[in-house]
């Protein structure tokens, strides 16, 4: 017998599915902390308010290139000429939250997820405060392949838009931006061989009714796949910033 259900309602279903399913799995497990393993205190769950606050940026950074400032600004110095793409996120992959992202993409470890999401969810608010960012009108996460994503079970930057979703009121458009290409893993290729890897692999379904997009991913590292996504959007004339969970910065820009 036929699902009565459309064919583009089932993979979001099932997602939405498998997320409240590792949402209470993990609500059954003992909260300890994942970095220090102690004991952790409502209303966190996953990793403990200490590890996650020196975990955090504690200095101002560039929205551009990840450069430490001194006051907070969207661009450092050399970022203000080339007006890079803006990627929001609260805190770097290399200072201690690297592990803890990389289980939720690899291993499907959740339970640090929603403290994760808070963390950069506070960092939003403070840019807004600041003057620094407007807030999107709707929110869009980079799609996975439809095999990788029958390979792992479930799309991490989905997830991470959903959740963010919920707390910002912001809605999220599912099916719009579509990887069509399989793509190699972007880890160990150089620039030139990211860029080449990405060529033409996203597509807009359709028409996006909107003039300011957020581009949700769990990391950010060159930038490659959040460019070649962005590059797609400005032909459309929509302006595009980016919010993760952690950025990977070049070395030397946080010293």
């Amino acid at each position: 017998m036929p699902s009565l259900l459309p064919k583009l309602l089932r993979p979001l279903l099932l997602r939405r599915v498998i997320a409240t399913c590792q949402q209470l799995l993990a609500a059954s497990l003992p909260n300890r902390c994942l970095m220090c393993h102690q004991t952790v205190a409502a209303p966190y769950r996953g990793i403990c308010a200490c590890c996650l606050e020196i975990s955090l940026y504690q200095t101002p950074t560039c929205l551009g290139c990840g450069r430490t400032l001194l006051l907070q600004s969207c661009y450092c110095g050399a970022c203000q000429h080339s007006q890079p793409l803006v990627v929001i996120a609260p805190a770097s992959y290399h200072q201690g939250l690297g592990e803890l992202v990389a289980g939720i993409k690899y291993r499907a470890e959740l339970a640090a997820l929603d403290m994760l999401v808070m963390a950069l969810v506070e960092r939003i608010k403070q840019l807004q405060r600041l003057g620094l960012i407007r807030l999107p009108q709707a929110m869009i996460a980079v799609p996975l392949h439809p095999n990788r994503l029958r390979q792992r079970g479930f799309n991490q930057a989905w997830l991470i838009a959903d959740t963010l979703s919920h707390q910002l009121g912001i809605p999220m458009l599912d099916n719009v931006l579509v990887r069509r290409v399989d793509t190699r893993p972007q880890a160990g290729l150089t620039g030139k061989q990211r860029r080449r890897n990405l060529a033409d692999a996203f597509i807009l379904t359709e028409p996006i009714n909107y003039q300011r997009i957020a581009l949700i991913d769990d990391v950010v590292t060159t930038g490659t796949t959040v460019q070649s996504i962005a590059e797609l959007f400005a032909a459309h004339y929509i302006h595009l910033q980016v919010w993760c969970l952690a950025r990977a910065e070049a070395p030397g820009l946080l010293e």
